[in-house]
């Protein structure tokens, strides 16, 4: 990554747009697990890019051995306030770390398109961090997720796959569809085993924020969301890949 970023500072909430949601930490974060655990290897995990240990939490119950790699101090030091004590956190960037040994299994949620470089990390995942029958767990927000296209046709954004100024703010480089993602990660070497969405997607964060807080949605609503989303998965609030290891180039 670039030496000059200050990944402290992107992850302050800007005047007009949230680093992460209540959407994020009580919708998707629930969703991705129950989309990776029918995948999940027994042992280890490594988690890239664990901001404050809202996901890691939900990690907990499922494995005993888990590493995390956070490239801000200060949202490190808030998960280990939080988490249990036995996992393993190192401050560090993905492009220069050294770890220990080889994972089970590991998750990159929304991260990738924060990468300077994410073809190279990628590689590491492939070449160097992932266990020889290992599985990689990639999710990344959907430029085509309806939310966004109507921002589109309302002049909000001027494309799709646009990285708005509130996103650049906060450190995006890319804004990922399907095939912009896939293409990345077999560029890397990496194998796809399984592409998929996660959840179906109309309104924007901060609107969903605020009907989570009426009894408009419901859970089998969200359930129904998330149901249908594998079946469109280009119209998901979030794409994702399930990889394993592949040709190492």
């Amino acid at each position: 990554m670039n030496s000059q970023r200050d990944y402290n500072d992107e992850i302050k909430d800007s005047h007009n747009h949230k680093y992460a949601y209540g959407f994020d930490f009580d919708v998707m974060h629930p969703f991705m697990i129950q989309a990776f655990e029918p995948f999940f290897n027994p042992g280890s995990i490594l988690e890239l890019g664990s901001f404050k240990g809202d996901f890691t939490r939900r990690l907990q119950p499922l494995f005993e051995d888990i590493t995390c790699v956070e490239a801000s101090d200060q949202a490190m030091s808030e998960a280990k306030q939080k988490l249990d004590p036995k996992i393993q956190f190192i401050n560090a960037v993905f492009e220069s770390v050294t770890l220990p040994k080889r994972y089970d299994n590991i998750v990159l949620t929304h991260v990738l398109e924060h990468l300077d470089d994410p073809v190279r990390v990628l590689k590491r995942v492939n070449e160097e961090w992932l266990s020889e029958h290992g599985r990689f767990f990639l999710v990344c927000p959907n430029a085509n997720a309806p939310s966004r296209q109507i921002a589109v046709k309302m002049g909000l954004i001027s494309h799709n796959a646009a990285v708005t100024p509130a996103e650049a703010e906060h450190g995006h480089r890319c804004t990922y569809t399907l095939d912009t993602l896939e293409r990345d990660t077999v560029a890397a070497g990496l194998k796809v085993v399984h592409r998929s969405g996660i959840f179906f997607k109309a309104l924007a964060n901060f609107q969903w924020d605020r009907l989570l807080q009426t009894d408009i949605i419901s859970q089998d609503y969200l359930d129904g969301c998330f149901k249908l989303g594998q079946h469109y998965p280009d119209l998901c609030s979030s794409i994702f890949l399930m990889c394993e290891r592949g040709d190492r180039r």
